[in-house]
């Protein structure tokens, strides 16, 4: 007896032939996405660290730049009492200069020289005073000169005139010099 086989046997194996390509179609599907996945979730907690590495790094730049500015503050405050220091230092030499400017004019004053002008300006002094002789203010100019406060003592003018009542003929003088601050030993 023939048999016929009804059953569509090529229809069912091309049906499982397509299923199983489907399956491992799905399946490689699933695994490039998990692939995909793995790899996405890899590189994002490589971005959240380099994130928090920039953050850190913004903190630290932050508190640096803070500690930086106390710093410039600092230098500022620094130059600052530099500054009045020297100022205090000038004032406390310029206090004790004329004091040195007219001790040191006393010391060169010989017997027979009067001074009736003493004035200083800009480190400039003008002396206006009598003496009996010529000599005697050129004593005095030489006793100026050797003074470390007196440099480059001129004799500007010098005339004879009689002063007082008696008429006694005097040599008036007018010197002009600058003062000089001697080095401190």
């Amino acid at each position: 007896m023939i048999r016929i086989n009804l059953l569509p046997v090529r229809a069912a194996q091309k049906k499982e032939k397509l299923r199983s390509q489907l399956s491992i179609l799905f399946l490689c599907i699933v695994l490039v996405g998990a692939g995909c996945g793995a790899l996405y979730f890899t590189k994002m907690f490589e971005i959240n660290g380099v994130r928090d590495e920039v953050a850190d790094l913004a903190r630290q730049n932050k508190a640096l730049s803070k500690k930086l500015g106390e710093v410039a503050n600092f230098e500022k405050k620094k130059a600052e009492l530099e500054q009045r220091l020297g100022v205090l230092n000038d004032l406390k030499l310029a206090k004790t200069g004329p004091v040195h400017l007219l001790d040191e004019l006393s010391r060169a004053l010989p017997e027979k020289v009067w001074l009736t002008q003493f004035s200083e300006q800009k480190g400039q002094i003008k002396l206006v005073g009598y003496g009996d002789t010529e000599k005697t203010v050129a004593n005095f100019m030489n006793s100026l000169e050797a003074s470390p406060y007196y440099q480059g003592v001129e004799l500007a003018v010098t005339e004879q005139t009689s002063v007082g009542e008696s008429k006694v003929k005097m040599q008036k003088f007018t010197l002009q010099c600058r003062v000089e601050k001697p080095s401190p030993n």
